[in-house]
């Protein structure tokens, strides 16, 4: 039988101030941008629209028993470049293969694929009564995806409250605004329609607005959701909200606008 332990707030487990999280985020947004020009690609609106969403977690969230998964594995290279900082050495990539003693729990990249391994990975934890958490983070495009929602059918049956579900929610996939492509209207309701607990944050790339949010999440019977209102290529405005970001080449041009507004000399 599960154990299941219901009406418990989610724990922060350490406290930065909000300019060292700014200040972080900044820097891991310079040195993203650098490691696009060095590695002559770059998945940039999709990096920098979770970066704030990362910092957080690892700063005050996470557990050191707890598991991460990136899911929207694209968006790898800011994670990876986290992960150096924080001591890990990974491979810088993007897309990721399991690596288990530098941060990497699991292969990803293929979107939706990251949501039904965290399900298997809590369901895990459980049988074997590891109080420990799975955190998975994905893009808003992999919401269109079938496994998404079959995973979250077999999670809310098994009452996996141990899993905590993170949506990058950008509006833009890989070609066009996901308006344009296969609508998500109502996303919140959803996802409670598929009995998660669901959280939405209005700013996604705001600290204030993240750990504000973090201190009212409850775990109950049910996986958490958190649904991130965030910026695509937030961080450089003339690169905000551009589809062509997805994935796009920096040239010259581009590089001086966003050394620019990144404050690298």
């Amino acid at each position: 039988m599960i154990s299941i332990k219901a009406n418990i707030y989610i724990m922060i487990v350490s406290k930065f101030s909000l300019s060292n999280l700014k200040l972080e985020a900044l820097q891991l947004r310079q040195k993203t941008f650098q490691t696009f020009i060095e590695l002559g690609e770059a998945h940039l609106g999709g990096s920098f629209s979770m970066i704030e969403i990362i910092i957080s977690l690892y700063r005050c969230l996470l557990n050191k028993k707890d598991t991460f998964i990136l899911s929207k594995a694209h968006s790898s290279i800011p994670f990876c470049i986290m992960l150096r900082d924080y001591g890990y050495k990974p491979e810088i990539t993007t897309h990721l293969e399991i690596d288990k003693k530098n941060g990497i729990e699991c292969t990803t990249g293929s979107l939706g694929h990251g949501l039904p391994m965290s399900v298997g990975m809590a369901l895990a934890k459980k049988i074997k009564k590891d109080k420990s958490k799975v955190f998975v983070l994905l893009s808003d495009g992999e919401c269109q995806e079938g496994t998404t929602w079959e995973s979250l059918l077999i999670a809310s049956s098994l009452k996996l409250n141990n899993l905590i579900i993170l949506i990058d929610y950008n509006k833009i996939q890989a070609l066009d605004f996901i308006d344009n492509v296969l609508p998500l209207d109502n996303l919140k309701n959803k996802f409670k329609a598929f009995n998660c607990d669901t959280y939405e944050i209005k700013n996604g790339n705001s600290f204030n607005s993240i750990l504000m949010k973090f201190k009212k999440i409850k775990i109950n019977f049910s996986p958490v959701v958190i649904i991130f209102n965030t910026t695509k290529g937030k961080g450089i405005k003339k690169f905000e909200n551009d589809p062509a970001w997805h994935a796009k080449k920096i040239r010259e041009k581009e590089e001086i606008i966003g050394k620019k507004s990144l404050g690298i000399k």
